[in-house]
């Protein structure tokens, strides 16, 4: 079999140097008909490597449940690679940022309180062993040793920038270890203060991460290792947007230059993002260093291939800078084609507050106001319920994330954690209803493993409020909901919330990008595919479409709207508007 190992000055393949030229693509933000299409055209730009994450939170949606297959089949995304002839590195964290929901940690973890966080905390040992039990069978059989594309496996993620727990590392080291990972593990962390050392052990081999500065950063690794190959494990050619900013960019010359700078001193690289790929549906995470920033949906990340798998400048000033240093293939992918904008109107719809109880069954409570935590539903929407006596001042400690309130149906304001927003005020008795987003929890930082909801107390004229009701608000049900939705007026606007619908035909299903002008916020599905968040302020003004989402003859399009729209009308085009670049 071959073999694949850490040598004096490079990564060794059979004996011989090897330089390791990757390209992230997460499979769980890629529909998986389309995985072998990216590996293919990282291969054309001269790629040997594919590197992915993998998503705890995402397999383990609940405690006891491991989800192997369709989109989640992480053994056929390293099958596919390997098909290609190309190489695999594979990093299960457990914590993996990725600007993805709770840094890939699974929100019903913390449930309890006294689990640590990335730590060696008995009981999250405990629960990170039984991952790592479902998971690295698949990446053991996959083995560069056992004739599979696996040559490097990553033990946590930059943890140096969060921790220095020894004995947790170490912990994770065993484990693999015991489980039969027999390739090289490494360490990837910023190069800067005393990250890299606290991120790491000794016999680990130590990477490091960053996107400018190329000949500075790897200087810094090395005195930090002396022997051993360098290795940008993260080449940031891009980066990612939050709602209410600009979309980032990054000039192809200038990041050309700086992969070109790294690969003449002689490094390896893993450029991240290769293919971004989407937040389909609640799996944004969000960073929160003194103001919380949700994360859009797209995640284009501008990166060499965009959202929809077509190459950009940037792909072929790399490709270029590439094949000065290796050769590379002769053939290359097609630009997007171009194609006609079509426009669709919704026909019906139905308040999303009337058929609540079609989406979720409520829980009574007896007690404070309870988090979302305790409906089993670790993402998405819930609607909490309270009868009060009187108007007055409604105060929380905190919102987590987004809550609209109604007072017997009728709209009466929003409180926003993104502003600090934490008092409302009731204009009377009734029943109170509050429709609350959990926008995407926090990736990065200390706030990972926090609850959601409203936070109490919750106290209206500074008297406690027991006796919700709260629940998960479902839309993977909102097939069951055509038969109370009412016809729409073409010429008017949509009130909100609301639960909107249409159905259109396709002749030749395609990749396409749904645009939402005069939308305001809510979330897109086709054919019960959650396809993400969309929000009036931007920068995202398209959703992308996989083509593998859609069908021949008959869809099903259906938009839950928040607070309203000036239109009935949305837009099918072919390419994608992320909104006005930083400047």
């Amino acid at each position: 079999m071959p073999t694949f190992a850490i040598g004096d000055h490079d990564f060794l393949l059979d004996g011989e140097p090897f330089r390791i030229l990757s390209g992230a693509i997460h499979y769980f933000r890629v529909h998986p008909d389309l995985w072998a299409d990216r590996i293919h055209k990282a291969r054309l730009m001269g790629l040997n490597t594919i590197e992915t994450y993998v998503p705890w939170n995402e397999h383990s949606p609940t405690a006891g449940e491991f989800i192997t297959h369709g989109g989640l089949d992480l053994g056929r995304f390293l099958d596919l690679v390997a098909a290609e002839g190309m190489r695999a590195i594979v990093r299960p964290g457990p914590y993996i940022c990725a600007e993805w929901d709770n840094g890939g940690l699974p929100a019903w973890l913390f449930a309890d309180p006294t689990i640590g966080v990335r730590s060696s905390e008995p009981g999250y040992l405990a629960a990170v062993d039984h991952f790592m039990e479902q998971v690295l069978p698949t990446v053991v059989d996959r083995q560069i040793s056992r004739g599979g594309p696996v040559i490097l496996f990553q033990i946590e993620n930059e943890y140096g920038a969060y921790g220095s727990d020894k004995a947790y590392l170490q912990h994770l080291v065993d484990t693999a270890k015991r489980a039969g990972i027999d390739v090289p593990l490494f360490t990837c962390d910023q190069p800067f203060g005393t990250m890299i050392e606290d991120g790491s052990l000794p016999g680990l081999h130590k990477t490091a991460t960053f996107g400018s500065r190329a000949d500075e950063r790897l200087a810094f690794l090395r005195e930090r290792q002396p022997d051993g190959p360098l290795m940008c494990a993260e080449f940031w050619n891009g980066w990612f947007d939050n709602w209410g900013t600009q979309h980032h960019t990054t000039d192809a010359a200038a990041s050309a230059a700086e992969l070109d700078a790294l690969l003449t001193a002689g490094a390896s690289v893993n450029i991240y993002m290769f293919h971004g790929g989407t937040n389909f549906g609640f799996t944004n995470g969000a960073n929160d260093k003194g103001i919380y920033e949700p994360t859009i949906t797209s995640y284009d990340y501008d990166a060499p291939l965009t959202e929809d798998g077509h190459p950009t400048d940037k792909y072929f000033a790399f490709r270029d800078v590439i094949a000065k240093h290796v050769e590379i293939p002769d053939s290359v992918p097609l630009r997007r084609p171009v194609a006609a904008d079509a426009a669709l109107s919704m026909t019906a719809s139905v308040p999303l507050l009337k058929v609540v109880d079609d989406l979720g069954k409520a829980m009574q409570t007896s007690g404070p106001v309870p988090t979302v935590e305790r409906t089993g539903q670790y993402r998405g929407f819930y609607l909490y319920e309270a009868s009060v006596a009187s108007g007055g001042v409604l105060t929380f400690e905190e919102i987590r994330d987004r809550a609209q309130f109604f007072l017997d149906g009728t709209p009466i304001g929003v409180l926003s954690r993104e502003l600090g927003e934490r008092s409302i005020t009731i204009p009377g008795e009734g029943r109170l209803a509050v429709l609350l987003e959990d926008q995407g929890r926090v990736n990065y930082g200390q706030r990972i493993g926090e609850v959601k909801g409203l936070i109490g107390p919750a106290k209206l004229n500074g008297r406690e409020i027991h006796g919700w009701r709260v629940r998960s608000v479902d839309f993977d049900r909102l097939a069951v909901l055509g038969a109370e939705a009412t016809p729409l007026d073409p010429d008017a606007g949509v009130g909100g919330p609301s639960i909107c619908f249409a159905q259109f035909r396709l002749d030749h299903p395609g990749d396409r990008y749904l645009r939402l002008d005069g939308w305001t916020k809510g979330s897109v599905f086709i054919n019960g595919f959650n396809l993400g968040r969309y929000w009036s302020r931007g920068p995202q003004r398209t959703l992308y479409i996989p083509g593998p989402a859609l069908q021949e003859g008959i869809n099903e399009l259906a938009i839950v709207e928040l607070h309203g729209s000036t239109s009935t009308v949305v837009q099918f085009t072919s390419a994608p508007d992320l909104g006005p670049a930083e400047k």
